[in-house]
């Protein structure tokens, strides 16, 4: 569950929580039973009332006797497999969590109370979350590899990827004075829950956005990215255009934004590549021809061409502006493992691309095996190695990427497996 946690969101969360205490009537009677133990209607609002303080998204009963199966569902794998918290476990998780809205363990859990939501439920949140790790850890994460191929797809996705610097917003303001915070939570997530597109949240900005947009249908002029508040920044950046962000709780407000398009620019160098190539002189076309016909990779050239020709093979990585024109003109059309044969009339030059791949990756690469000498122009497509995304970075972003997916399909499994019924 991603959250938009901060101290602000609390107070406006705490300050109108309700006062009275929720009605003795059946508080404790079992609303869904989980492999025989009950979830309690007490239980699904207090942790109605913790999501609400969250500033989650959907904070109503189905919402919160979902979120309380999944978390019965994560503790009982980690009793299946002898995983406990420890109590200096539990308390870091505690600390950590609250240290996302820049208050102590005991702080958050202090402002819990004046909300009305008990200790526990926020340690029983924790918990399920610790013990599950431990799970995923013990379980998954040893069937989970990343291979330097899957590294270098998304390096290059990344590198030619444009970075993000301007964007195009719209924007729906929620007034939530004291007291009536929760009423414009609600309404911003019935507006997110219908999902809209462009014209329809610009019709619920009119009818609601207390904005001076509110007129123009929320539509706010091309924005520079910097000048976004860094907290603002990230959720707009993770956008794509056509999509809206979840309600974000500040301080008398609940605010709603919608990406109608964004502009960027590639880095420089990003258009430049480095091909690793093979080139043999043959003595004519028909020869360079049959060869190509039978030869399925690079590494099978030196096979298919036999003893007496392979050691002719020249096999270079050069950047393209070191490629001879005739020769890279063949290799513009080719993929990976693809012949092309140039015709010289008396001679034949059988010509295959064995990759190709981003400038600013071969530098990122060790391991690319690199004939280019210091002025072959490949440095000059290299601004620095600042503006480029971290390997090691990307290469844990696809680990936790594929474990979350293992994750939630464990998940749903361990929920398929289990009893789920109501009294």
């Amino acid at each position: 569950m991603r959250h938009f946690l901060s101290s602000m969101a609390i107070a406006a969360a705490i300050a109108c929580a309700p006062a009275s205490a929720v009605l003795a009537q059946n508080l404790f009677e079992p609303v869904l039973y989980i492999n025989d133990k009950a979830i309690t209607r007490y239980e699904v609002d207090q942790r109605m009332r913790f999501m609400q303080i969250l500033g989650a998204s959907g904070t109503d009963a189905a919402a919160a006797q979902e979120a309380l199966v999944q978390d019965r569902l994560r503790v009982s794998a980690a009793d299946q497999l002898g995983i406990a918290a420890t109590d200096e476990g539990l308390q870091n998780g505690l600390e950590e969590f609250a240290s996302r809205a820049g208050l102590s363990a005991a702080e958050f859990t202090a402002q819990l109370e004046r909300a009305g939501v008990e200790p526990q439920v926020f340690r029983d949140f924790v918990k399920a979350g610790v013990v599950w790790r431990a799970v995923i850890r013990q379980r998954l994460l040893p069937q989970v590899d990343v291979t330097d191929a899957e590294v270098d797809r998304e390096l290059t996705k990344r590198i030619e990827t444009p970075i993000i610097t301007r964007v195009l917003l719209s924007e729906i303001i929620l007034p939530a004075p004291d007291g009536q915070q929760n009423a414009a939570l609600r309404r911003a997530e019935s507006i997110a829950a219908s999902d809209p597109n462009e014209a329809q949240f610009a019709a619920a900005a009119r009818q609601y956005s207390a904005s001076q947009s509110a007129q123009a249908g929320g539509r706010l002029n091309w924005l520079d990215v910097d000048n976004l508040p860094p907290g603002l920044r990230q959720v707009v950046l993770s956008l794509q255009p056509g999509q809206m962000s979840q309600p974000l709780p500040v301080q008398g407000a609940v605010i709603l934004f919608f990406l109608r398009d964004n502009a960027g620019t590639l880095r420089a160098g990003a258009r430049e590549q480095v091909l690793e190539y093979m080139t043999l002189r043959m003595a004519s076309v028909t020869d360079a021809a049959t060869l190509a016909a039978r030869t399925r990779s690079c590494d099978d050239l030196y096979v298919q061409a036999g003893s007496d020709l392979s050691p002719a093979i020249q096999r270079q990585t050069l950047s393209q502006n070191q490629i001879p024109g005739a020769i890279a003109t063949q290799l513009a059309s080719l993929d990976e493992n693809e012949t092309a044969v140039l015709n010289y009339g008396g001679s034949a030059d059988l010509v295959m691309l064995c990759s190709r791949q981003p400038a600013l990756l071969a530098q990122m690469d060790d391991d690319v095996a690199t004939t280019a000498l210091p002025d072959d122009g490949v440095e000059a497509a290299v601004p620095g190695a600042q503006a480029l995304p971290d390997r090691t970075m990307v290469r844990e972003d696809l680990l936790n990427s594929k474990v979350s997916q293992m994750a939630d399909a464990y998940l749903q499994e361990l929920r398929a497996d289990a009893v789920i019924r109501r009294p």
